[in-house]
């Protein structure tokens, strides 16, 4: 979520502050402590909704955002508010992800969906998040947030120490709830409601397990690959800290809505498979692609290469880079369209007294420089005309002994701003998902070595079969790969 996101939701917050009262939730019939109505939390979502597709577009593709907005509509109408207005869309996001905005918006990354096989484990998904809204969960713990008072949940949505924002949300406590869950007790409500939506809309239940199987396994990957990189993991917010196979209270909720299973429930293998062939995997051509931590940008004809080991995060308005230890960032995004990079940094820059600005010339093309401090923080940045405009690139760091360790980093990686190569523009072309048939014979180490996907093919083919870690394709079993 991006800043502009939590202001918004913010102002709503304080909208309402006048208004705490006891709501009846919609699934239990219970009061729960809550400070906006039925309308203004409408009203909030609604609101937010902007913001958030400007941090994640709308994929598109619009046979598959058909696809995913009639089966949301359908689990929807077997809900326990089935008459609020409900929006599903399909983000434009390779991150493994589902998350749901109060007032009944919903937003599955395509990034999830390549690790789910068949229409049934896609139901579960958006089912869990349409428990979240039916039981309010968002607004239930943003009111809780804002009767503690302001000061009981300032800070920490940014990287601590690199929060250069004026201020801090009112809903940090739901900010972390979108991308980290709501606890155990809602995590299990939704998964338990969620079951009964899949169940009175025509699907086993029990798919619920399965794709909290699906994506706890997509967690132990993730994890793997973090502790090998010296980062922290992001995972998918639904999952929980032990394999679905041995949680007890897991099975036991989900198995509530056996009763209201259908003799031969749909599981729409095929149909899902079919509905992703052709769909991208990681990340999209509109914002450039990341290869061995270099943004390869085909449409802008850019490329920058980000120190190794470094957590890229790239987003439509821009790229940030953050090193293992969370204490220096590195950014690009677009500046103004014109050829003053000076005057971009001398007007533009809010750097505290004794900064030191330089013009000059980067990769060839006219630049500026500035050096300095934002409030004690160590700053460089630097503005070069490029492609009709200007691009920022700055880095900070937390103090000054971090920057002295990552200065070289810092420096290096600003100064590797090029025009895309030949070479890095056969390399900028996304990957798609495809699918195949498993023939007599194919094994996952073969697929392994004609994907793209380079050290963790394997493993990555294996978890987008439902085969990880160790099974192999059974003949006649339809396939995804990455080409």
């Amino acid at each position: 979520m991006s800043s502009a996101t939590y202001k918004r939701l913010a102002l709503a917050v304080f909208s309402v502050l006048g208004l705490t009262h006891c709501a009846q939730n919609p699934v239990t019939g219970d009061k729960n402590f809550v400070l906006m109505s039925e309308q203004q939390e409408i009203q909030m979502g609604e609101a937010a909704h902007k913001d958030v597709l400007k941090e994640y577009p709308a994929l598109d593709h619009p046979a598959l955002q058909a696809y995913v907005d009639a089966i949301g509509q359908n689990l929807a109408r077997h809900s326990h508010r089935p008459n609020l207005k409900w929006h599903f869309t399909v983000v434009d996001s390779p991150d493994v992800n589902a998350f749901a905005l109060p007032g009944g918006y919903i937003y599955i990354t395509r990034g999830i969906m390549a690790y789910l096989n068949s229409e049934a484990e896609l139901a579960g998904v958006i089912g869990h998040e349409i428990g979240h809204v039916t039981a309010r969960h968002g607004v239930r713990q943003q009111s809780a947030a804002t009767a503690a008072g302001v000061g009981a949940i300032l800070g920490s949505i940014l990287v601590p120490g690199l929060n250069n924002q004026a201020g801090a949300s009112l809903l940090q406590t739901l900010a972390q709830a979108w991308t980290a869950g709501y606890g155990r007790e809602h995590e299990l409500e939704s998964d338990r409601l969620g079951a009964q939506y899949l169940a009175r809309s025509g699907y086993d239940p029990q798919a619920m397990v399965r794709v909290v199987g699906v994506l706890k396994n997509q967690e132990l990957f993730a994890a793997e690959q973090a502790r090998r990189d010296g980062r922290q993991p992001r995972t998918y917010h639904g999952t929980f800290d032990t394999h679905p196979s041995n949680d007890a209270r897991l099975l036991q909720v989900v198995s509530e809505a056996d009763r209201l299973a259908v003799p031969k429930p749909r599981e729409g293998v095929e149909d899902y498979l079919q509905k992703l062939d052709g769909v991208v995997f990681g990340d999209s051509p509109e914002q450039g692609v990341i290869r061995n931590n270099a943004l390869l940008h085909e449409k802008l004809g850019l490329a920058i290469q980000f120190p190794q080991g470094w957590r890229v995060q790239n987003r439509p308005d821009r790229v940030m880079a953050v090193n293992p230890a969370g204490d220096a960032l590195l950014e690009l995004m677009a500046g103004p369209k014109n050829d003053k990079p000076l005057d971009t940094l001398q007007k533009g820059l809010k750097l505290d007294p004794g900064a030191r600005y330089d013009s000059g010339q980067l990769s060839g093309h006219p630049a500026a420089f500035a050096a300095g401090t934002q409030q004690g923080r160590p700053v460089i940045v630097t503005a070069v005309v490029f492609g009709g405009g200007q691009y920022l690139i700055a880095g900070m760091t937390k103090d000054k002994a971090s920057y002295d360790r990552e200065r070289a980093a810092l420096r290096g990686a600003i100064n590797s701003f090029h025009a895309l190569t030949p070479a890095e523009r056969l390399a900028a072309r996304p990957y798609y998902l495809r699918t195949v048939v498993a023939q007599p014979g194919t094994t996952m180490a073969a697929l392994a070595r004609q994907s793209p996907l380079g050290e963790t093919a394997e493993s990555q083919l294996r978890l987008m079969n439902a085969l990880y870690p160790s099974g192999e394709p059974r003949p006649g079993q339809r396939l995804k790969i990455v080409q």
